[in-house]
């Protein structure tokens, strides 16, 4: 049996010395002190004991007054059918603290029929369902609630993500350094180590040849396709341009754990040998620098992903060695490219100090021409399903009707304004409104009802985001929201990407592509019931355990849904240490209904 204590009754001081290695500046380490840049509310942070060594009756007599939770540490798998014991969940044991289940490298070495050329070893492949882990994933050793945003761009407590191999090999280019008990990020990157912040502005000027930045070029949603710890998408901010970072769980140590420490969204991903979980047409701009993709091989298969993504007149942005240096093989890549692109007929429009930038055609006329010429193959389809384990495409879609495009707004009207993709799904106006509406008074409440600071929560999921009213309702709150459109429900993910919004499908009978304790609040609307068909395979207990797994400690759960799937929940919340309230609130049609706010508590393993 093991020994439980909430890390958050026990009041122990962090050592002055750790405030004053935030700056070295006095007004900053004051405010360090005073609690104004990081939450220091002894009810909500995890307090390291004074440093020397630590003795296990030392360890016993700083936890004696907290409280003890029967959940035994095991390492335990999932069973068919489920079963919870009495006790509550197991545990897992702690070397499991940054367990990733469809990243397990243990399970991935196994198999033997992958293609590990074209890095199918790095997408997400999921272990049968007996050879998942069906216990508590548990914090690190002296793990804190992290620091708020916006402080947090730019600190992170090290112990949080104690990684060091990213600011060995990269500190040079500014990714990572480490201060001691914090990491700091100085905004560099592999090809802007002088920082984001001139890169970006030097962006601007190549896509507008100098007249304006990239939000005049028309920008609203960048994919970042091997984003590191994402700051280019930090930097980006600024300009109001959202970004969907992601990059893959490989040499680069704990690079997307890092984002999302930072309170930066992005998530585990690799373009490789299936579609990026993203809907078409969805980005005025794909960026890769230094990102480590092979865009020049097979025939150019994962350059026509990123044409699938773009939109009409959006921008791929290439910073690499093929773009600017003349030795070894780096000229026979960029002729490769420059043949590739022209095919689809792409424009290339700058090329300047290490970064090239192409332009995707609005006006498919010359690629029927390359087509005609067998230059160039043409998809027979274009495919409307959702974008979720679909096999890449040697081919380019093309627009069978110039009507289906529709000319954007700006972002701040993108969010209210009624899309021909929401028409194309039958959702009318009128009911757009009243929806958008709906989820602003909702969103009030909730705030209310959780009752914490705003700058508590920054990395927020909606697990079943349907329009991404939900996330329009929270746009000006100091937050961002991934959105998740399952795969098996209405594709609205289009939608919301209309909406200048982010997100990407998935099934939630599998477990997301993101570290453990990546989000502070979860929104689970009629989650549960849509998945009540697949009991068998993808049980509440299922989800309920991927819930915790990515939710930080203190993190929120709202949920809403059927009456008999809520009463579960309650039965069950306390066995994933979960507290839960219920509250009653209006629905659509003005109903009420009962809502349940489940908070995670701060456990450690002593």
């Amino acid at each position: 049996m093991g020994r439980w204590w909430s890390p958050a009754s026990a009041a122990v001081a962090e050592p002055r010395s750790v405030q004053l290695l935030l700056l070295g500046v006095a007004l900053i380490a004051a405010s360090f002190y005073a609690g104004t840049l990081f939450r220091s509310s002894t009810s909500t942070a995890l307090m390291v004991p004074p440093s020397g060594p630590r003795s296990p009756d030392s360890s016993r007599s700083q936890v004696a007054d907290a409280p003890m939770f029967t959940n035994r540490v095991s390492l335990t798998y999932r069973a068919t059918p489920v079963s919870v014991p009495d006790s509550g969940v197991d545990v897992c044991p702690l070397e499991y603290n940054e367990y990733v289940p469809c990243h397990d490298a243990a399970y991935i070495r196994s198999l033997k029929n992958l293609d590990r050329s074209r890095h199918e070893d790095l997408e997400s492949i999921c272990p049968p369902r007996e050879k998942r882990l069906f216990c508590l994933v548990p914090p690190p050793n002296e793990y804190k609630i992290p620091i708020s945003w916006p402080t947090s761009r730019d600190y992170v407590w090290r112990s949080n993500v104690n990684h060091s191999r990213l600011a060995e090999v990269k500190g040079g280019q500014n990714w990572v350094h480490d201060k001691g008990k914090l990491w700091w990020f100085p905004g560099g990157g592999t090809h802007f180590k002088h920082g984001a912040s001139e890169y970006i502005e030097r962006l601007g000027n190549m896509t507008t040849n100098s007249t304006g930045d990239l939000r005049s070029a028309g920008v609203v949603q960048v994919l970042d396709v091997g984003c590191g710890v994402a700051s280019f998408s930090a930097y980006l901010l600024p300009l109001e341009i959202q970004t969907m970072s992601f990059a893959p769980k490989d040499g680069h140590e704990n690079q997307i754990q890092f984002a999302l420490e930072r309170g930066i969204g992005a998530m585990i991903s690799v373009l490789a040998t299936k579609q990026l979980p993203y809907p078409g047409k969805s980005f005025e701009m794909v960026h890769c620098s230094r990102c480590r993709v092979d865009w020049h091989e097979n025939d150019g298969i994962l350059l026509k992903e990123v044409d699938r993504l773009l939109r009409p007149n959006g921008y791929f942005v290439y910073s690499a060695p093929p773009a600017y240096r003349k030795d070894k093989d780096f000229p026979i890549i960029w002729e490769k490219l420059v043949n590739i692109t022209t095919s689809m007929c792409w424009r290339l429009i700058a090329k300047h100090v290490q970064t090239a930038i192409w332009v995707k055609p609005k006006d498919e006329s010359c690629r029927q021409r390359n087509a005609d010429m067998k230059l160039l193959n043409i998809c027979e389809s274009n495919n409307s399903s959702p974008s979720w384990k679909i096999p890449l495409m040697n081919c380019v879609r093309m627009f069978s009707d110039h009507s289906e495009m529709q000319k954007l707004p700006s972002r701040s009207d993108r969010l209210s304004f009624y899309f021909k993709s929401l028409e194309m799904i039958g959702v009318t106006q009128e009911r757009f409104e009243k929806n958008n509406q709906f989820w602003l008074d909702q969103v009030h409440k909730y705030w209310s009802l959780l009752g914490v600071e705003k700058s508590s929560i920054r990395n927020v999921m909606d697990m079943n985001a349907n329009y991404g009213g939900f996330a329009v309702a929270l746009s000006k709150d100091p937050v961002w929201i991934m959105n998740i459109v399952p795969h098996t429900m209405s594709d609205t993910l289009p939608v919301i990407y209309d909406r200048g919004l982010v997100g990407s499908y998935h099934d939630w009978c599998e477990p997301f592509s993101t570290y453990p304790r990546s989000y502070d609040l979860l929104h689970a609307f009629q989650l549960f019931s849509h998945y009540e068909g697949r009991k068998e395979d993808c049980s509440l207990e299922d989800i309920m355990l991927e819930m915790d797994r990515i939710t930080r400690p203190q993190g929120f759960i709202i949920i809403r849904d059927e009456k008999n799937t809520l009463s579960r929940i309650i039965d069950l919340a306390p066995k994933f240490l979960w507290d839960v309230t219920t509250h009653a609130l209006e629905n659509e049609e003005n109903r009420t209904e009962q809502v349940l706010i489940c908070r995670k508590k701060f456990w450690a393993i002593i």
